[in-house]
C-alpha cells in the first residue's frame, strides 16, 4: 500500500484572507479504539473553521484522521487532540469540532470543542427576509 496514515497536516495559503468565510468538512467514518476495551469506536466528525492566512489541505487531513484507527483514546481527549493539532497547523480565526460517536452500551457521546483567536470577533448575523 502506497498511502499510509500520517500525523502530519499540510496547509495552503488562504485565497481570500481579507474575508471571513466558513469551511465545513464532514468526516463520517472516523475510527479510534476504546482505551479500556480496545474495541473500535466510530464517529462522525464535523470540522468548521474560519481561516486566517492558511487553509487545511484535505488529503493530509484524511491521512491524519486515519492515524487514529489504531490509537486508544477517550472521546473527549481525541476530539481536543484533533482541535489542538489543526489549530497549531493553520491558526484559524475560529474553529469548532463536533465529534458524534456511535452508540456504545446504550450511550451516545457528542463532544464539541472550540478555538477562537483572541483578536477575532464573529461578524453580525445577517437575517434576510
Amino acid at each position: 500500500m502506497i498511502t499510509q496514515p500520517s500525523k502530519s497536516l499540510e496547509t495552503f495559503d488562504n485565497p481570500q484572507p481579507h474575508r471571513d468565510y466558513t469551511i465545513r468538512i464532514d468526516i463520517p467514518e472516523f475510527t479510534c479504539l476504546c482505551p479500556k476495551t480496545g474495541q473500535p469506536d466510530f464517529a462522525h466528525i464535523t470540522i468548521e473553521y474560519v481561516p486566517a492566512t492558511l487553509c487545511l489541505e484535505l488529503k493530509s487531513l484524511k491521512l491524519y484522521m486515519w492515524a487514529f484507527r489504531d490509537q486508544g483514546a477517550f472521546h473527549e481527549a481525541v476530539t481536543n487532540e484533533i482541535l489542538n493539532a489543526i489549530v497549531k497547523a493553520i491558526a484559524p480565526r475560529f474553529m469548532r469540532i463536533r465529534a458524534e460517536f456511535n452508540v456504545r452500551g446504550g450511550i451516545y457521546t457528542t463532544v464539541i470543542a472550540e478555538h477562537r483567536d483572541q483578536n477575532w470577533s464573529a461578524p453580525e448575523l445577517v437575517k434576510l427576509p
